[in-house]
């Protein structure tokens, strides 16, 4: 049972074009005690059906730029396989160190993001006034 919630609460978030490999890691490794190792590849074969998907449904809507997406891709593919190979020669510990650091950055980075986003929206609603 908890494989399904966390496959739906990943799969939901990686719809709305959020990383939800990143939360598929953190669930599996805090809540189903899964290795970092395994919870970083179950990750990649979670990422491939869910990112078509989501392919599908962004290409319908026509809310890829293909010029900008095929070369980021392609150069992707590349950091996904020295990332991989970095990755797989990593003691566990150093590994979990490594991601935790990660989402800090990205939790800094989100707030962030919120944080200016509601200063602009503020600014331009008293501009209006």
């Amino acid at each position: 049972m908890k494989e399904i919630i966390i496959g739906l609460i990943s799969g939901i978030v990686g719809g709305l074009g959020m990383g939800g490999g990143t939360v598929l890691i953190l669930l599996l490794s805090m809540f189903a005690n899964i290795e970092q190792h395994i919870a970083q590849g179950t990750n990649v074969i979670f990422f491939v059906p869910t990112a078509i998907a989501a392919i599908f449904v962004f290409i319908k809507n026509k809310n890829i730029k293909f010029k900008v997406g095929i070369p980021v891709c392609l150069w992707g593919l590349l950091g996904a396989f020295i990332g991989a190979s970095i990755s797989s020669n990593m003691e566990v510990g150093i590994l979990r160190k490594c991601f935790g650091i990660f989402l800090i950055i990205i939790a800094i980075y989100q707030t962030y993001s919120l944080y200016k986003r509601y200063r602009n929206e503020k600014n331009r609603n008293n501009s209006i006034k």
